[in-house]
């Protein structure tokens, strides 16, 4: 019986884990990963991805001095970053159609997923 109890318990844990990964992969901050997600949603040409995607790099890249700038001080990062959030959003809503400005804008309203992310989250979010 003990042994029954510790095999269910160890599949419970495996498929957790994997499930987590998954979820976790689905929801990147990946410049490329991200315009890729993008253009499945907003329907992109190739070259539209790649315009997004070269913001996505540059907007990342300054994410990521920001947050070395900060040492970990969250609320001055979250200062910092609006005016970042609101530059990748201008830049990416320059590349788009009108159609797909207006379905852009609906993406960063969204709710965020049942992990917590979302189109509204990072470097490329209009919230705090």
């Amino acid at each position: 019986m003990m042994r029954k109890i510790l095999l269910l318990c160890c599949l419970v844990m495996g498929f957790s884990a994997a499930g987590f990964s998954q979820t976790k992969n689905a929801n990147t901050t990946e410049p490329a990963v991200k315009a890729k997600q993008l253009q499945k949603q907003l329907k992109l040409t190739d070259e539209q991805t790649k315009k997004v995607t070269a913001v996505y790099d540059e907007s990342a890249k300054k994410y990521a001095k920001i947050k070395a700038d900060n040492h970990g001080d969250t609320n001055k990062m979250l200062v910092d970053i609006k005016p970042l959030r609101a530059s990748t959003i201008t830049k990416i809503k320059a590349v788009l159609t009108p159609k797909q400005s207006a379905e852009y804008d609906e993406l960063l309203k969204s709710k965020k997923g049942e992990d917590g992310n979302g189109w509204g989250d990072g470097w490329s979010s209009t919230s705090n």
